[in-house]
């Protein structure tokens, strides 16, 4: 989620345009910022298959992500704009939150242009164009999913009246950015935090720690997130079509209000009404540590 919790920037950068969007300039990537993403890229797209959501490996083949190197943003929204009308814009790094949500609401999905260096392949702690891109885009041409995405951004504008953005950022944190769905007996990854990780992806499904919550969205907004670390809880959603119509069908003012009044709930904790899934059967492989 590229926000700032900053609500005193006066406006965008220098060089950014009014809504804080820059050129991509995707001629300057050097050959090692290519063979970087090539790397990256070559390495989920091994491990995925089997462990994620199939619309998102479908969305990888329509939007043409098996091209060499880092994406064109210019094509790649053309791509995804005849099918679900969304586009990719390029951004300096973080940005406010009501600019987050205005971009999402008209069906823009920013990202930063920078790629990591070889010794940040498994850590870094801003999101890279690796994580935005390939974590991220996939779904979108996944027509109830860029709904989703939409319906987030215009309720993160309705947020910013009530003071809410701390609630609503964990829907985002544990749906869009590290979520599960159910696949029959099995759980898949969706989340592109879970997607672009070597490790995670791995830790999500198999290991028997983290806690693999049923999705209920009250639950949901009441419970803290961690950044440093592998999440020691997942929610699981039954489909993309539940996840939508839980997030339209529902008045947030009163939900909001009520959140007000309930206690904060910390990662990993597990309470009576829970419904905790169990992990996949392990693969065998070690899940290592943190990977964005």
């Amino acid at each position: 989620m590229i926000t700032s919790a900053d609500h005193r920037t006066p406006g965008p950068p220098a060089g950014a345009a009014a809504d804080w969007t820059i050129p991509q300039r995707w001629r300057d990537y050097t050959p090692a910022e290519h063979a970087m993403w090539d790397r990256l890229y070559a390495r989920q797209t091994a491990q995925l298959p089997g462990r994620v959501v199939p619309a998102f490996l479908e969305g990888i083949e329509r939007l043409g992500f098996a091209e060499r190197g880092i994406p064109d943003f210019a094509r790649l929204s053309a791509r995804l704009g005849a099918l679900t009308g969304w586009s990719v814009v390029t951004v300096p790094g973080l940005v406010p939150e009501a600019v987050f949500f205005e971009h999402l609401s008209q069906r823009r999905f920013v990202a930063g242009r920078f790629i990591r260096t070889p010794e940040q392949i498994d850590y870094l702690e801003e999101p890279d164009i690796f994580h935005d891109v390939f974590g991220h885009v996939p779904l979108l041409a996944h027509p109830v999913f860029a709904d989703y995405m939409q319906a987030y951004g215009e309720g993160g504008l309705r947020a910013l009246r009530f003071g809410s953005i701390h609630r609503l950022a964990r829907l985002y944190w544990y749906t869009v950015e590290f979520g599960l769905i159910r696949d029959g007996a099995a759980l898949r990854i969706y989340g592109a935090g879970i997607v672009s990780s070597h490790g995670e992806s791995l830790y999500a499904l198999d290991d028997p720690a983290p806690r693999r919550i049923a999705f209920d969205l009250r639950r949901t907004m009441q419970t803290r997130y961690r950044i440093d670390d592998y999440q020691t809880n997942y929610f699981v959603i039954d489909s993309f079509e539940d996840l939508l119509r839980q997030t339209v069908e529902t008045d947030f003012a009163p939900l909001y209000r009520e959140l007000e009044t309930l206690p904060e709930i910390e990662p990993g904790v597990v309470l009576p009404g829970d419904r905790v899934l169990p992990p996949n059967p392990p693969s065998g492989a070690d899940s290592g540590r943190r990977a964005p």
